[in-house]
């Protein structure tokens, strides 16, 4: 099979496409075959060594996390799914990557596809969704009515997340660069500020919860706009807890990791026409350089998704 490997730390030129075994699965694993991954940071994040203290990768190390597939074998142990489904989900950090046209996952890690969308679409899905789910629903525990801040609304988590605080009936409001205003807004938001002409500390206030995929001086100044009471969220960077101490507020960071549950959370949800998949750019497997390289001006609009199976 080909797969996308690296065998040292580096810029795109360290990425390999090379020819691999199909792997062997165990008893409690899926073998699936890949149609679509999908570009996250994370990706350029590891390839480039940053993640390599946090997760002890070893080399050479096949990169990706999500993907979209069809089961070509199943583990004795395993139950509830059979060779032919289509399937989505994401391995952990440490497991062989999604770049691939086949990968072993547990079968923890996968859930069957959402009927309504296609390989491309569903491979958008997993890291964003359960990384905005997690946030949203299981830390902050969003209800309906509350005002729901989102930094960085028009990349991969946000827009997911817009389309998440929207299902629980909250109300949205997100910054963004000037040209994605109107994309934000028809994602669902019902405020939505131009960042480069515009600061939301002076503009925003009573937020119950701030989700932010921006990090840095937008982190310290999300703790200016929420209401006593309320919570800030980062998958960026932990929070200042002193800040929040004095101000009573909570705070939290969050990185998460494969979760079959969220992923039929979110399959109900995408059947119910209440999230639809954000894609920016579709490349061939082939241009993984390319993907790669976008990923990392940060002007993804939504996800960008590398076809396996053309």
């Amino acid at each position: 099979m080909k797969t996308v490997r690296i065998h040292e730390y580096g810029n795109v030129d360290v990425l390999r496409i090379e020819e691999m075994p199909v792997p062997q699965i165990a008893a409690d694993e899926l073998l699936i075959k890949i149609h679509a991954a999908s570009v996250n940071p994370v990706d350029w994040m590891v390839r480039e060594g940053y993640m390599k203290d946090m997760h002890m990768h070893k080399l050479p190390l096949t990169l990706g996390q999500d993907f979209s597939g069809t089961i070509e074998k199943v583990g004795n142990s395993v139950q509830g799914f059979k060779v032919g489904d289509k399937v989505f989900g994401r391995p952990s950090l440490e497991r062989a990557g999604s770049y691939a046209e086949f990968i072993e996952v547990k079968a923890s890690e996968v859930a069957l596809m959402p009927k309504t969308i296609t390989y491309d679409e569903a491979a958008t899905i997993p890291v964003v969704g359960t990384t905005a789910w997690e946030t949203l629903v299981n830390i902050a525990r969003i209800k309906k009515g509350q005002r729901v801040l989102i930094l960085g609304a028009s990349g991969g988590v946000g827009s997911i997340a817009i389309q998440i605080a929207k299902s629980k009936e909250c109300y949205v409001l997100g910054t963004t660069s000037n040209v994605n205003v109107d994309f934000v807004k028809r994602l669902g938001a019902n405020e939505v500020i131009d960042y480069t002409s515009q600061d939301f500390s002076k503009l925003f206030r009573d937020i119950d919860v701030v989700l932010d995929t921006v990090g840095g001086t937008n982190q310290e100044k999300a703790f200016n706009v929420l209401k006593k009471g309320g919570i800030l969220v980062s998958i960026v960077s932990k929070p200042n807890q002193e800040i929040a101490n004095r101000i009573g507020v909570r705070c939290e960071y969050v990185s998460v990791g494969p979760n079959a549950h969220i992923l039929n959370e979110l399959r109900t949800l995408i059947e119910m026409g209440q999230i639809k998949p954000v894609i920016d750019k579709v490349y061939p497997l082939e241009d993984v350089k390319q993907a790669l390289n976008y990923s990392q001006t940060g002007k993804a609009r939504g996800k960008i998704v590398l076809e396996i199976i053309r």
